[in-house]
């Protein structure tokens, strides 16, 4: 039987990914005249976890919808995972387009707060389907703290 959730979710996680992309990539110029932190990995590592993270969110949202009861909770859940689109496609704006560097890095912080939302909230339904969250909460942490440390190195 044909689901649409098995079209519509992964199109949605693809057109994030691409407008993110297509964000930052306006803002490689300013970008890559910035002081960086030794430890700032290589553009193409960052667009190769970026991928794996919208992968397995992804594959998260998918399962998530296919085994939750679809109530209140199920609701909030969804919720929270568009937001956490918006907020994702916000950050790139912020720092890439508007160099903001500072209002990202706490923009950051509610980005992290929805993905760490997200995994309780999952959980009830599937625990994989949390977990499959994981690096995408550690990456946004790691992102955080190289932004800071952009931050510190250019002011």
């Amino acid at each position: 039987m044909f689901k649409p959730n098995y079209i519509i979710i992964p199109l949605i996680t693809l057109v994030i990914a691409v407008f993110g992309n297509l964000i930052t990539s306006q803002g490689m110029d300013w970008y890559n005249l910035l002081k960086l932190p030794s430890f700032t990995p290589a553009g193409a590592i960052i667009g190769i976890v970026w991928t794996i993270i919208f992968i397995l969110t992804a594959i998260s949202v998918l399962i998530f919808y296919n085994r939750a009861f679809h109530n209140s909770r199920f609701v909030i859940v969804i919720t929270l995972f568009l937001i956490n689109g918006v907020l994702n496609l916000l950050w790139s704006y912020l720092f890439f387009n508007k160099h903001l560097v500072g209002a990202a890095i706490l923009e950051m912080l509610f980005l992290e707060a929805t993905i760490i939302a997200l995994i309780i909230l999952i959980r009830f339904s599937s625990k994989i389907a949390s977990i499959l969250l994981y690096p995408y909460a550690i990456w946004v942490i790691f992102a955080t703290y190289l932004a800071y440390q952009v931050l510190l190195l250019n002011t």
